[in-house]
């Protein structure tokens, strides 16, 4: 641990304020090693029982992790993380954003003369009821049927969700690998996590099974465009986990259907199988990021809690987000430009899922913009894939158990690069086992 930031306090909550100062700061960076407890207590005069109470408060924030022998240490990211901007060096190719391709986005200024743009007050805050109207139909044709409200982005109303059903420290099954976006945001919130191992075809039964029969009082699973590996919930796999789901009526179920109108795949509904469920469906992958809006589907109890906890907040999705998806949603031209992207998007994953196939690695992807590739040594397989000209994301930041994978963005590889990326992945990955 760096010399220039000492860990101060005598109560388990002080030890614990010194670390997130640190962190906060930037003083104890990603991935330094925490003191082993008993040095610490040593070092501060205090029993090694009130530095472990404050490593454990810590690990239950989401700010520090422990792994074995190497014992407790900063995590990547976390809510006391300094927040940086990821800076792909000259003349290497990213394939590490996982951000949609901005060419492929629909010209939203475009839609200005369509919006409807008003004072608003406070008393008629909320939904828009002709956006709630349009949302149903999308969801029908999808199956999915429930409450409908808006959210300001997928992880807000994870986070909404949550917070109406569960308490901090509850346990939660979600998928491994796994967004990291989503598990930092469960941790910092103080909810424990029981990683749900997945194969192409969606989470795997048995093992969530386990995990709910272990006490997880909630579930959360990618309807389609898994991150980081591009997996979709097939048919046979949704009814499997739909068959778990109801031995375990009281967990609550968040389904994520981020990839909404850009999938070429059909959506298999999940969620609704428990009493208490949430499905949701973001606006940014198709439309834009900075479009923060999601429609929410949930059983009648949770859309109240959730909206009626809104309310007390910040109130509202902002009307003129709002009407700007009302636009987008009724618009020929971007409905068009939307099929585009999504037959794109396909074109560029599959392009290079096959070109990896034919060198022999198998990766999981038919929809999104990520493929997931195992290797033998992925701090290995970054460096040497960095200094053939591409930037992936290295595996960890994704998994629970240290599996040793990259992450591969597709969104803006264009099909005829992907035998080049190819080589150099299967060049860089090593002997790997293949995916489960």
């Amino acid at each position: 641990m760096s010399v220039q930031y000492q860990i101060t306090g005598a109560a388990a909550t002080e030890i614990a304020a010194s670390v997130e100062a640190g962190v906060r700061s930037g003083e104890l960076a990603p991935g330094r090693t925490l003191p082993p407890v008993r040095k610490l207590a040593a070092d501060l005069g205090v029993a090694p029982g009130t530095v472990a109470s404050a490593y454990r408060r810590l690990r239950e924030r989401g700010v520090v992790e422990t792994g074995g022998r190497a014992g407790t240490f900063v995590r990547q990211r976390s809510a006391f993380t300094p927040v940086g901007t990821l800076t792909v060096p000259a003349g290497v190719r990213d394939l590490v954003s996982g951000e949609p391709d901005p060419a492929l986005l629909p010209d939203l200024s475009l839609l200005r003369g369509k919006v409807e743009i008003s004072g608003g007050n406070y008393r008629d805050g909320g939904p828009c009821p002709d956006l709630l109207d349009l949302a149903r139909d999308r969801f029908a044709a999808d199956g999915v049927r429930g409450e409908l409200t808006v959210a300001s982005g997928a992880l807000d109303a994870f986070e909404r969700g949550l917070a109406a059903r569960l308490e901090p420290g509850d346990t939660i099954a979600i998928e491994e690998p796994t967004w990291a976006s989503g598990r930092d945001l469960l941790l910092a919130a103080g909810y424990q996590v029981a990683p749900i191992a997945i194969d192409g075809e969606g989470p795997l039964p048995g093992q969530l099974d386990t995990a709910l029969a272990s006490g997880a009082r909630a579930f959360i699973l990618t309807s389609r465009g898994q991150n980081p590996t591009g997996a979709t919930v097939s048919a046979e796999r949704a009814q499997q986990l739909r068959d778990v789901i109801a031995r375990h009526r009281g967990v609550f179920v968040i389904e994520d259907d981020h990839w909404a109108e850009l999938s070429q795949t059909p959506l298999h509904f999940v969620a609704d199988a428990a009493d208490r469920w949430m499905f949701v469906r973001s606006v940014s992958k198709p439309y834009g990021p900075d479009l923060r809006t999601a429609l929410v589907a949930a059983d009648a109890d949770t859309k109240a809690r959730v909206q009626g906890r809104m309310a007390l907040g910040h109130g509202w999705v902002s009307r003129l987000l709002q009407h700007f998806v009302i636009a987008a949603w009724t618009d020929d031209g971007v409905a068009e430009t939307i099929r585009r992207a999504g037959r794109t998007y396909v074109e560029r994953q599959t392009a290079l899922r096959e070109a990896l196939a034919a060198r022999g690695i198998a990766t999981w992807g038919t929809s999104g913009l990520n493929l997931w590739v195992p290797v033998a040594d992925e701090t290995a397989a970054v460096v040497s894939l960095r200094d053939a000209g591409y930037a992936v994301a290295p595996g960890r930041g994704f998994s629970f158990h240290g599996d040793q994978g990259i992450r591969v963005s597709t969104a803006r590889l264009e099909p005829d690069a992907a035998p080049a990326v190819a080589d150099a992945i299967a060049y860089a990955s090593g002997p790997a086992a293949p995916p489960v």
